[in-house]
């Protein structure tokens, strides 16, 4: 064996295992596939249950804890109805409530009416809904957004001569 630069050369250097294949499955890129997917679907959710555009009143009362799919009856600036994304006439909604909740009085009913309707169109809506006999229901507000707190006002500067 000669030595070249402080190492024993060897006749097995160039020559290579034979190869096995890999019995194993990489997850790693499904998992974040997988990972991106959930977060799109929570964040577009919430935005799919009314499809009615309609500019809510705001209050601080407290939410409810309500059903997983809840049955809107939407009143838009105009003052149409709308069960869900669907125009309703005020005298088929009774009807028209009765057929899709396949006359179960006990489910919980959610109005949302725009903020610039009067106020007694809402309640004729919900009088008609409660006169076909669900006494469940529900008015529907956006929460107020916070606003920064106001700075403390400052004391006047004061000058003094002497």
């Amino acid at each position: 064996m000669a030595m070249m630069g402080g190492m024993a050369s060897s006749g097995r250097r160039g020559r290579r295992q034979p190869s096995r294949p890999m019995s194993d499955i990489n997850v790693t890129p499904m998992v974040d596939v997988m990972l991106v997917l959930l977060v799109i679907f929570m964040v577009t959710a919430p935005l799919l249950t009314a499809g009615v555009p309609v500019d809510l009143p705001q209050t601080k009362a407290a939410l409810l804890p309500g059903q997983d799919a809840p049955l809107t009856i939407s009143v838009n600036a105009q003052g149409k109805i709308f069960i869900q994304e669907t125009e309703v006439e005020l005298d088929a909604l009774g009807p028209r409530l009765v057929a899709i909740t396949r006359n179960n009085r006990d489910v919980r009913l959610f109005v949302r009416g725009d903020k610039g309707i009067p106020y007694g169109r809402v309640m004729e809506i919900m009088g008609t809904v409660n006169a076909a006999g669900f006494p469940k229901v529900a008015l529907i507000t956006e929460v107020p957004k916070s606003k920064p707190a106001a700075p403390a006002p400052r004391a006047p500067a004061q000058r003094t001569t002497r």
